[in-house]
């Protein structure tokens, strides 16, 4: 319809005699102040006393005939219309219709020049007028046809839009990517089931750590992995791999044994190995490999330093080693972008299958930095919590009392597939791998963006990626360090974006940071969120902080929302790295 905001309205009184077809007039000063006009389309003498007049609304709808006296006095607003431009339009009567998911009903009081057009879109089986905001309330389909009928009783046009029908076209669309393979190593154990199951209980993974090494740092409480992961792999092989890489081969392949792959590789498995891929996130992999070399360099000399250091010492040796774990040909990339870097590895992931390069990809983070040097510098930034361990964890995401985050260690994979290659092979899958989002707060070295603006772009991005809107979001794995700028920083932007009332759930209370390992296990988490319909509680919250003004789920797990399918896990790192990750329940 068209927008007549450039029309200007100045009442002025003449009389029907005087109105020609283009005028616009109101047929009393009531009208006129209740901005009620009609467009005269023809004018046509009835008696040497009587004029009819055939009317339309400005805005588009039907015309009605009305005969007055030549000398009856109305009111024009001094602007003459285009009559061929204004559209006649039967309003759509919806009494019969039967709604789907998609529809739009659009309402438009069409007799005021200066009416916008209200628009409702029908989504998870209610009316939403933005699809972008949660900030109203949704209503159902009776509500809906009560709020029509009222507004036709008071000459609004309406109009039903029917979602559109698929229809094959021209190109290749992005493949769809699911999640049929999960694996991980963190401090509530070895395994995707030790980790679930410490989550629903509300277990604390975090401990005090041992040895004289730890004995002096004002810090000694860390997230760190109860089992020596070399233990678990072949002695030659555990040899040539730092702390790091052996997290990821155990989890690395943990995961794709879960979708159902062969151990003992890609070949075994029936796979082209150059149609498989590896992303891996890291910050560092594992610094003690190089502070071991310099040790024994400054106390033996050079001949003391194994040739293996730098090998061991670069932040892709966990890639490297789960693509030779597995004979995997086709690519393995590594992504450092801080604490979101095991997150961005999984959309990096997700966009090579979308768009053909691979067809499985094995994607998540690694790391193993509970280090002296690691532990006095986070310290030194105090950046690190100061609590001890006791009844609630050292790490208190969005609580009252936070002070800092408590360093972590270990590594988490999803399998992804494209969801023709899946199916083909009867895959069981957990849910699809939708989209993701990045931004950069550009703002500081260390701290977050008080305002969360970088954040709520990346959330708006990654909802986006997925093809879904904000009423379809129904839970939010917060990243939620337990810092206490960092957490009012992303609790503001998930209000921006979500409002309030979308569950939240924090798991570094469990876990502490895993820094570029955190995003690859927590969306190990989301998607068992999503596959069990059950959201993990949020340990070490005792007391929210009342500024967070979130829903964070707190001392047992809670039921998943039924209405909606989308669920996002947060990653945000030093420098403002912000990345965001959309998962879709199926089925």
């Amino acid at each position: 319809m068209r927008n007549s905001s450039d029309v200007p309205v100045q009442p002025h009184a003449v009389t029907v005699a005087e109105v020609i077809p283009g005028d616009l007039l109101a047929l009393s000063e009531q009208d006129a102040a209740e901005d009620k006009w009609y467009v005269v389309m023809h004018t046509l003498p009835e008696s040497p006393h009587t004029i009819q007049l055939t009317l339309r609304p400005p805005l588009g709808g039907m015309d009605h005939d009305q005969v007055f006296e030549r000398g009856h006095q109305v009111t024009v607003a001094c602007r003459r219309m285009d009559v061929t431009g204004i559209p006649e339009i039967a309003p759509a009567d919806l009494s019969g219709v039967e709604f789907r998911d998609g529809d739009r009903v659009t309402s438009l009081r069409a007799v005021d020049p200066q009416a916008v057009e209200e628009s409702y879109t029908r989504r998870w089986g209610r009316w939403h007028r933005d699809l972008e905001s949660r900030s109203e309330e949704p209503v159902s389909d009776a509500g809906l046809r009560e709020r029509i009928a009222h507004a036709v009783e008071r000459e609004h046009v309406v109009r039903h839009v029917p979602r559109p029908r698929r229809t094959a076209v021209g190109g290749t669309a992005p493949r769809r990517v699911v999640v049929t393979g999960l694996g991980a190593v963190t401090p509530l154990g070895v395994g995707v089931e030790e980790l679930w199951q410490g989550l629903v209980e509300g277990r604390c993974g975090i401990r005090e750590l041992e040895g004289e090494e730890f004995a002096e740092l004002p810090v000694r409480v860390a997230g760190s992995v109860p089992v020596d992961p070399a233990g678990l792999l072949p002695r030659p092989q555990a040899r040539r791999m730092n702390r790091s890489a052996q997290f990821a081969v155990l989890a690395a392949r943990e995961a794709w044994q879960d979708a159902g792959f062969d151990g003992a590789g890609t070949a075994e498995s029936g796979l082209d190995p150059e149609r498989v891929g590896v992303s891996v996130g890291a910050i560092l992999g594992d610094a003690s490999v190089l502070v071991g070399g310099d040790r024994k360099l400054r106390d033996k000399g050079p001949r003391a330093v194994s040739p293996l250091t730098t090998p061991m010492t670069v932040p892709s040796q966990a890639a490297s080693q789960v693509s030779l774990a597995l004979r995997i040909t086709g690519e393995a990339r590594t992504v450092t972008s801080a604490c979101a870097s095991g997150t961005e590895a999984i959309g990096q992931a997700i966009d090579r299958i979308r768009y053909g390069r691979v067809d499985v990809a094995l994607a998540g983070g690694a790391e193993a930095v509970v280090t002296p040097a690691i532990m006095a510098s986070f310290a030194a930034m105090r950046a690190l919590s100061t609590h001890e361990l006791g009844s609630t964890s050292p790490s208190r995401p969005f609580a009252s009392d936070r002070d800092g985050f408590v360093n972590g260690e270990g590594a988490g994979f999803l399998l992804l597939e494209a969801e023709e290659h899946a199916r083909a092979r009867g895959a069981r899958i957990y849910c699809e791998a939708a989209g993701w989002g990045l931004s950069a707060d550009a703002h500081h070295m260390a701290a977050p963006d008080p305002s969360g603006s970088g954040v709520a772009l990346a959330l708006r991005r990654a909802v986006q990626d997925a093809g879904a809107h904000v009423v379809d979001v129904v839970h939010v794995n917060a990243h939620a360090t337990a810092t206490t700028d960092g957490d009012l920083a992303e609790a503001s932007a998930l209000r921006a974006v979500l409002g309030g009332n979308v569950p939240v759930t924090a798991l570094k209370g469990h876990l502490g940071h895993l820094q570029g390992a955190a995003g690859g296990v927590e969306a190990v988490a989301t998607v068992l969120t999503l596959h069990h319909g059950l959201i993990p509680p949020t340990i070490g919250c005792d007391d929210q902080d009342d500024a967070i003004d979130l829903d964070v789920v707190t001392k047992s797990p809670r039921p998943l929302p039924a209405l909606g399918d989308l669920a996002l896990s947060n990653s945000f790192g030093f420098g403002g790295h912000n990345a965001v990750l959309a998962l879709r329940r199926t089925g």
